[in-house]
């Protein structure tokens, strides 16, 4: 059963009414794993992920879909804990925990929300696979990432995966919108970065933003954590950027950050 969409003006911070549409359709939660096969990003993120927790420990995974990111690392035996906006992915994401024998502890919240848990309570911290981009406003974006800093333990690592804007340049349309979109922040009538996608499946009216290198660099440095890689991700079958030196400021379809406390 589909729950009742409530007045705009009661909207969680950051969710916009296509956002809250889309996680809360039961169907979209049902078909997302299938949607996803191929992506490149899927095989990149993962070694990402496998690279920068070597270690079991107590992990938080903001936006966690249906366990994606989470579910080999519970298999890793760490204690394994994800938040999303979706009650519909969480189920599925239970299900699959389940189905593999493994534990995972869900909790449905909005990301910019998480007072309720402890400082200090995780070794690792993940946002990925675009999760940061979808939340509307620099200031609940900013929020999201000082909690995260925040649930940090010393010398836990943070994890986020963000678009590049840059990237709109290798086609007609996205360069007409990298030229509108630049205008109108000039004028305050628009978020440099923020970019409304077209309707998918059925469901339109919410924005992705789209992060330079740099912005998302003094982003996650702002809330005190120390940057320690910066990886470029193309859209090749492994998700890497064949010769990631050469222009990856343009070249990069997004980009994998690991910062630590």
């Amino acid at each position: 059963m589909t729950s009742v969409p409530p007045p705009d003006w009661q909207l969680p911070p950051g969710v916009t009414r296509g956002l809250w549409e889309y996680t809360h359709d039961p169907a979209l939660a049902a078909s997302y794993d299938q949607s996803l096969a191929g992506s490149a990003l899927l095989a990149r993120d993962s070694q990402f992920v496998a690279l920068h927790c070597p270690q079991p420990g107590r992990v938080l995974d903001l936006g966690c879909g249906t366990g994606r990111s989470l579910l080999p690392l519970a298999q890793r035996n760490f204690w394994a804990v994800g938040v999303d906006l979706s009650l519909a992915m969480l189920r599925v994401a239970r299900d699959k925990a389940q189905t593999l024998g493994v534990t995972l502890h869900l909790v449905q919240a909005n990301v910019t929300c998480l007072e309720g848990l402890a400082d200090g309570s995780f070794d690792y911290v993940l946002c990925l696979f675009s999760t940061l981009g979808m939340i509307h406003g620099k200031q609940h974006r900013q929020r999201v990432l000082d909690h995260a800093a925040r649930l940090l333990r010393p010398g836990g690592k943070l994890l986020v995966h963000g678009h590049n804007r840059w990237f709109n340049c290798w086609t007609s349309a996205g360069r007409r919108w990298l030229v509108g979109n630049t205008l109108q922040a000039w004028f305050g009538r628009a978020e440099a970065g923020d970019r409304w996608l077209p309707a998918h499946q059925g469901i339109s009216g919410w924005t992705m933003h789209l992060f330079t290198r740099g912005e998302l660099v003094r982003m996650v440095t702002a809330t005190g954590l120390t940057i320690v890689e910066v990886v470029p991700v193309g859209l090749g079958l492994a998700g890497s950027l064949r010769w990631p030196g050469l222009l990856p400021t343009v070249r990069a379809h997004g980009y994998l950050l690991a910062a630590q406390k």
